[in-house]
């Protein structure tokens, strides 16, 4: 379904902000003054996080949610935080980033409200583990639109008005370590994660000359809405947890700082790059 787009403002509540990441030290160096992010799927989880980390460096955030009505009050209180950074920063699009229209609103938002766009994080997915053999064929295309469509039309939208302001961007797609080993309950999530790697690392090729870098970061467990009833398990967590090097699934924030990182400017000569964020899951597999 596509949900026209609806431009929502900042109400005056003070509902709690629960993501780690809401507050920042006031000594900590900002890195994105002046810019202007897009990050789909931002109402909650990582996408969420790292709203809020770009807004405590400085950066303008316009955020793509789906518009259901349980993300309103996410999406209020989110806002809430990024306003109390500096007022008049924060812009949230409503719709279906499965169609390539929502990209399109979405960047054009963030142009109208601030002037430009420099970077866009491509982070909204979905992912609901269920048996190979009898996959429903509606859940495997709602995978497959919503995290590799979406990518695409996202980072096509946003390339394109970088390519025509002239002053080259940063393009950062939230992969997956799910891209780089198999899952037997994901057979319809980790090629669509793989999809997300391949595209940034082909779209660095393809958008180098118009000084567009294309990154993907790959987050390993990463405790957010999507996975919290598997980790309520505890046998299951313990045994995720033992296989960690740093002993511990990880939040949305860890993720946050590397994104920040991949728009700033000290990774001017990064593009076409992985970044695992996985607490080092990744090599300790055997």
């Amino acid at each position: 379904m596509c949900f026209a787009p609806a431009y929502i403002p900042v109400s005056d509540s003070t509902a709690p902000i629960t993501t780690p990441c809401a507050s920042s030290s006031s000594a900590e160096p900002q890195l994105l003054v002046g810019k202007t992010v897009a990050i789909t799927g931002g109402a909650t989880g990582i996408g969420r996080a790292i709203a809020l980390k770009m807004s405590q460096h400085g950066a303008n955030v316009c955020v793509n949610y789906l518009g259901a009505s349980q993300d309103e009050a996410e999406i209020s209180t989110l806002g809430q935080a990024i306003e109390a950074n500096r007022r008049g920063s924060f812009l949230a699009v409503a719709g279906d980033i499965s169609q390539a229209q929502t990209s399109q609103d979405l960047v054009a938002a963030a142009v109208q409200a601030f002037g430009k766009l420099d970077v866009l994080v491509s982070n909204a997915g979905v992912c609901e583990f269920a048996d190979f053999l009898t996959l429903p064929e509606a859940l495997y295309q709602r995978t497959v639109r919503t995290n590799l469509d979406g990518a695409f039309y996202a980072t096509q939208a946003a390339a394109a008005q970088m390519k025509a302001q002239g002053a080259g961007g940063s393009i950062i797609g939230i992969s997956s370590i799910s891209a780089l080993v198999g899952g037997a309950r994901q057979t319809h999530y980790t090629p669509t994660k793989a999809g997300v790697l391949s595209l940034m690392q082909s779209t660095a090729a393809a958008l180098g000359s118009y000084g567009i870098r294309c990154n993907a970061i790959l987050p390993g467990t990463i405790r957010t809405q999507l996975n919290e009833a598997d980790l309520r398990d505890r046998a299951k967590k313990a045994y995720m947890e033992g296989r960690i090097p740093l002993g511990r699934t990880g939040v949305p924030d860890d993720v946050a700082g590397p994104a920040v990182f991949l728009a700033s400017d000290l990774s001017r000569y990064v593009t076409g790059a992985q970044l695992l964020v996985d607490g080092g899951l990744f090599v300790n597999l055997q």
